[in-house]
């Protein structure tokens, strides 16, 4: 019997684990079911990169590092948001927008759209410097959706399909895209090429700060519950070194360079153990 299996019990015991990082068990969250009947079609490019956990996770990181240099990301975050002593929480709440907008029934997609759209309306305050922001700002907006679509396409190609046609990268900015567009954001880029130009365009808005490194070093070191000891800097690690040059000397990141060869073979071999477990449910 499949219960009594020890291999079969790890790999249910692994999987109810990482579910568990990822959705507050404790209030009753589940994880999303895929549906048939999503903004998008099963094995479509941003289904395929969206699945994978380590991929995600590392690309989720780095996206994080990079959008705490926008200061209206930035202050957003300072004003609104409990994440020093919520990061995980944070966290957990992005992933479940990826999550519904990529996998749930396209109804559930545009109300998780729908919601986010309402709390962003009512994000607003000044800069130090007395210059209002607002979390509608399309500008602001994009930078946030460019470093989360590029930070998530270079973890996959990273770590899970290197090869990964050029056509089916472009599909992936085209359909996030969609999301994008709904959350207000302006531009938004459809291919490789203009997700090029995007970050080129909004890299002049970006300033280093004493607090975008504060945030950086907690987004770093934090452990959300549930996860082995080590796991965080090994996948921190890796995000780091993904990093482009600008972003580490303005974060004041050390690229770990030789160091970081234990650390990417340890999170290939996570990410080759996730997809056995999870592949099988």
């Amino acid at each position: 019997m499949a219960g009594t299996d020890p291999i079969e019990q790890l790999r249910l015991g692994l999987v109810e684990r990482v579910r568990g990082v990822f959705n507050d068990t404790a209030q009753g969250e589940q994880p999303t079911p895929p549906s048939d009947e999503a903004l998008f079609e099963r094995d479509s490019p941003i289904r395929m990169v969206h699945a994978d956990l380590v991929g995600m996770m590392v690309g989720g990181i780095r996206a994080l590092l990079l959008q705490m240099l926008h200061p209206d990301a930035l202050q957003g975050v300072i004003d609104h948001s409990n994440f020093r002593e919520d990061m995980h929480g944070r966290l957990r709440r992005t992933a479940k927008f990826i999550a519904v907008t990529t996998f749930a029934h396209r109804d559930e997609a545009m109300k998780a759209i729908e919601r986010v759209n309402r709390i962003h309306s009512k994000v607003s305050g000044t800069l130090p410097d007395g210059t209002p922001y607002s979390a509608t700002n399309p500008r602001t907006l994009a930078w946030v959706h460019v470093t989360e679509a590029s930070s998530f396409l270079a973890g996959y190609l990273r770590h899970v399909r290197p090869d990964m046609p050029g056509y089916e990268q472009d599909e992936y900015y085209r359909q996030f895209a969609v999301i994008a567009k709904a959350l207000g954001a302006d531009p938004v880029p459809i291919n490789r090429n203009e997700a090029e130009e995007v970050l080129r365009e909004l890299r002049d808005e970006l300033r280093t700060s004493p607090e975008a490194r504060e945030i950086a070093q907690l987004v770093l070191t934090q452990r959300p519950p549930g996860t082995p000891p080590g796991m965080q800097s090994v996948l921190g690690g890796d995000a780091v070194e993904m990093l482009p040059p600008f972003a580490r000397t303005m974060l004041r990141l050390q690229r770990p360079g030789i160091a970081a060869l234990p650390a990417r073979a340890a999170t290939w071999g996570m990410g080759k153990t996730l997809r056995w477990a999870f592949k099988q449910n």
